[in-house]
C-alpha cells in the first residue's frame, strides 16, 4: 500500500495542478522580453552606440542576439531535460524508483527562479552611467561571488564559476528539496540528501570542469 502524502508534499502537489505549457510559453517570453530590453541597456553603455547601431556597425551584435532569443527555448527544454535525468539517475542509485515525466514537469516550474536575476540585472542598468561598460553588464550576476568579489579582481577563467554561485542556485536546490519529497514521497532529510547527491554535486564538478579546462 503507497504511503500516504505528507501535508507538505499534498501541498506542493496542489500548487503545481497548472497548465505547464502555458507556464514555458509565459517563461519563455518572459526572458525574451527581459534579455531583448537588456541588449537595449548594453547598446546604451556602448560609447555611442546609438549612432554606430544606425550606421550598422552592431550587426555582429544583433545577429549573435538573435540567435540567442532562436536558440533560448530549446535551451531551456535541454535544461529540463538533464535536470530531470539527474535526478531519475541519482534516484535510481539510492534505491528510489521516481516517474521521469514528473521531475521533468517541475524542473519546468522551477526554472521560473532564474527570471529574477535577468530582471534585476535589467533594472540595476536601467539608466546606465557613462562609465559602465558593456562588459560590466553582461558579466553582471546579482547576488553571487562573482558580484561580491567584482569580475575585474578575479581571473577570466572564474567568471562564471563564481557567477554561478548565487542565492538564486540555492532558491533553486530548495525548490527541488520540497519537489522532491513531493513526487518520491520521501521524508525531508532523504530528499535533502537526493538533491546534495543529484545537483549540487554535478554542479560542482561541472564548475571543477569548467575551470581546468578553461584557456586564458
Amino acid at each position: 500500500m503507497p504511503k500516504e502524502l505528507s501535508t507538505i508534499a499534498q501541498r506542493v502537489k496542489s500548487l503545481l495542478d497548472f497548465d505547464k505549457r502555458l507556464y514555458f510559453f509565459l517563461i519563455l517570453m518572459l526572458f525574451w522580453v527581459i534579455r531583448y530590453l537588456t541588449n537595449t541597456v548594453i547598446i546604451q553603455a556602448i560609447p555611442d552606440g546609438e549612432n554606430l547601431d544606425a550606421r550598422g556597425d552592431l550587426m555582429i551584435f544583433h545577429v549573435f542576439n538573435t540567435l540567442n532569443y532562436i536558440w533560448t527555448p530549446f535551451a531551456l527544454l535541454w535544461k529540463f531535460t538533464v535536470i530531470s535525468f539527474l535526478f531519475w539517475l541519482g534516484g535510481f542509485f539510492l534505491g528510489y524508483k521516481l516517474p521521469y515525466k514528473e521531475l521533468w514537469k517541475f524542473a519546468l516550474v522551477a526554472e521560473g527562479v532564474f527570471i529574477l536575476p535577468e530582471l534585476i540585472r535589467f533594472l540595476v542598468f536601467l539608466n546606465p552611467s557613462s562609465s559602465t561598460t558593456f562588459l560590466e553588464i553582461q558579466e553582471y550576476q546579482p547576488f553571487s561571488v562573482l558580484s561580491l568579489l567584482g569580475f575585474n579582481s578575479v581571473a577570466e577563467r572564474w567568471w562564471y564559476p563564481l557567477g554561478t554561485l548565487n542565492i538564486f542556485e540555492v532558491i533553486y536546490a530548495v525548490l527541488w528539496i520540497y519537489g522532491f519529497h513531493a513526487i518520491s514521497n520521501r521524508n525531508m532529510k532523504e530528499s535533502v540528501i537526493a538533491v546534495l547527491v543529484c545537483y549540487v554535486f554535478p554542479l560542482i564538478v561541472w564548475l571543477t570542469w569548467f575551470v581546468m579546462v578553461y584557456r586564458d
